[in-house]
C-alpha cells in the first residue's frame, strides 16, 4: 500500500451536501471523540453574486445543546476550477467570508481535537446567507483514528 486511503486512513462524514446556501445553512453534527483531526473541505460551485460567512462551533452532543463558536486555520482557494490552495490562515470565532462573486472555489479548514474544550467533541459548520443563490456542500475528512481498519466508526451518534 502507498499513500493516504481515505476510505480506511481516514473517515469521511458528508456534512452539507450540495445546496442552495441563501437562507443560511447549519451541516450536520460530527465528533472528534474517536477521531484527532478533521479537515472540512467546503466547495462552492455556482456563485449567483453572495458572499456568506462560515463558522464552526463545538458542541456537547449532536444536537446542539450547548454550542460555543470557536476559531480555527483554514486555506483557500479561490480562483477557478484551480487547485492551489493558500497557505493557511488563522480565523477567529466570528469566522471568515466567502468569496463574492467567484464560482468554482474550495476552502479546507483545519480542526485538531485537542483544540476542543473538554466534554465538546461535537462540530457544526454554520453558513449565514450569502443573500444570493450560492450552491455549497461540506464533507469532513477526519483523521487520526483511535479505531483505524477496513471499517472506520460512526462519527455522527
Amino acid at each position: 500500500m502507498s499513500g493516504f486511503h481515505v476510505s480506511e486512513d481516514g473517515h469521511v462524514v458528508n456534512i452539507l451536501p450540495p445546496i442552495d446556501l441563501n437562507g443560511g445553512k447549519t451541516s450536520d453534527y460530527f465528533s472528534l471523540k474517536n477521531y484527532s483531526h478533521a479537515s472540512i473541505i467546503l466547495t462552492i460551485g455556482v456563485n449567483g453574486g453572495g458572499a456568506s460567512v462560515v463558522t464552526l462551533e463545538e458542541s456537547n452532543n449532536n444536537a446542539g445543546g450547548s454550542t460555543t463558536p470557536i476559531a480555527f486555520r483554514y486555506a483557500a482557494e479561490e480562483t477557478a476550477a484551480g487547485d492551489t490552495m493558500s497557505a493557511l490562515i488563522d480565523a477567529t470565532s466570528t469566522g471568515f467570508s466567502t468569496h463574492a462573486t467567484a464560482s468554482s472555489v474550495t476552502y479546507c479548514i483545519e480542526v485538531d481535537g485537542a483544540d476542543l474544550s473538554d466534554g465538546f467533541p461535537y462540530l457544526v459548520l454554520k453558513l449565514a446567507t450569502p443573500g444570493a443563490s450560492v450552491i455549497g456542500s461540506a464533507v469532513a475528512v477526519l483523521s487520526g483514528s483511535r479505531y483505524a481498519g477496513s471499517t472506520t466508526p460512526t462519527a455522527i451518534v
